[in-house]
């Protein structure tokens, strides 16, 4: 028989289990209710979807991407937020609308504001049943890792059995599990969701706190190639023709690695790609990553028309590569390479 002190510690426990019960049934409740909330992303950032992005679950579930993690990286503070990477090896695309492989070097770039609100930017090659080419370029957002949401923009060629999916509206729940190595996307047809702006959770950058870009930078009209800053060797993998779709021509050339010589010295890490435009005028849009001799990991984009590539970069603020950050710098043409193309990047000079 239990003494009277034991029961009464009994008794609170009991009590402390049912009130932390409660206690998690609404906090779950309360998150279930906001997840379901129209989410207003900050101007800056606006996805595709400025109006409002709406729950994914209330639209038709068109297919699911499962993409195992080659690596995940966290590069630390940059200027626009704390910066976490995503690499794909491969994967799975399964689903009523669409079923299809996940293509190596997809690319899961996230940004985490100093409020807590999320950024998210993806770029996955897809090789579909038929053996036609897919590019996704998604952008996101989220008021916490709990209720990320992306906005699906996918281009297919125009002539294919997937065609339906360039003029398609949809959205995805995106869950990254990086001690498990996986990024996960539900992807749902938002067609016929309304947007509920009267209830909507905005989502606001932190003040003082640059917007990062989305597009590219272009050269100035006075720029010139002053002193060297790198040269590299990009190794590359088999050209993924995705052909005419609703923005032009797409050609999406993966990047598999490389080497660095020069300021700084690493290597190409594989992931990413050359994501070329080739409707004229030509536009090369290369999405990739450094690591430098000491571990640390740098953004890079290359981008622009022949004659005119502008690489701009993103690195840890306090890190040795920092300067990159802020400064101008120009690319030379792609040339011969061992196993893909040689580049000099150099300082902007006017």
């Amino acid at each position: 028989m239990m003494t009277r002190r034991e029961n009464l510690i009994l008794s609170a426990y009991t009590a402390l289990a049912l009130f932390t019960g409660q206690t998690r049934g609404l906090m779950g409740q309360a998150e279930e209710r906001a997840s379901n909330r129209t989410l207003i992303p900050d101007a800056r950032w606006n996805c595709g979807m400025a109006s409002g992005i709406p729950s994914p679950e209330r639209g038709t579930l068109a297919f699911e991407i499962e993409i195992p993690l080659d690596r995940a990286v966290d590069i630390g503070k940059t200027p626009y937020g704390h910066r976490r990477i995503g690499v794909g090896k491969g994967g799975s695309v399964k689903g009523a609308k669409l079923n299809a492989t996940v293509m190596p070097g997809a690319l899961d770039y996230e940004l985490v504001l100093a409020n807590g609100g999320i950024e998210i930017e993806e770029m996955i090659v897809l090789r579909s049943e038929d053996g036609s080419y897919i590019y996704i370029h998604n952008a996101g957002v989220g008021p916490n890792a709990g209720d990320v949401r992306v906005v699906v923009d996918i281009e297919a060629p125009n002539a294919g059995a997937n065609a339906s999916l360039n003029t398609g509206r949809y959205v995805a729940r995106r869950e990254l599990d990086a001690s498990g190595m996986n990024l996960s996307l539900r992807v749902y047809d938002a067609a016929n969701i309304p947007v509920d702006a009267a209830s909507a959770i905005k989502i606001v950058k932190p003040d003082g706190v640059p917007a990062q870009p989305w597009d590219y930078r272009r050269k100035g009209a006075t720029e010139k190639q002053g002193e060297t800053l790198v040269r590299e060797n990009v190794t590359l993998g088999r050209s993924q023709m995705v052909g005419a779709s609703k923005r032009g021509i797409r050609n999406i050339v993966p990047i598999t690695g490389g080497g660095l010589s020069g300021r700084i010295t690493g290597k190409v890490l594989m992931g990413g790609a050359d994501y070329q435009h080739l409707s004229p005028p030509a536009i090369i849009d290369a999405r990739y990553l450094w690591q430098a001799a000491d571990g640390e990991i740098i953004m890079v984009r290359n981008a622009g028309p022949f004659g005119a590539l502008v690489p701009t970069f993103e690195a840890r603020v306090g890190g040795p590569y920092a300067f990159l950050n802020k400064g101008l710098y120009l690319s030379s043409n792609p040339g011969m390479g061992q196993g893909g193309v040689g580049l000099t990047l150099y300082k902007s000079i006017d």
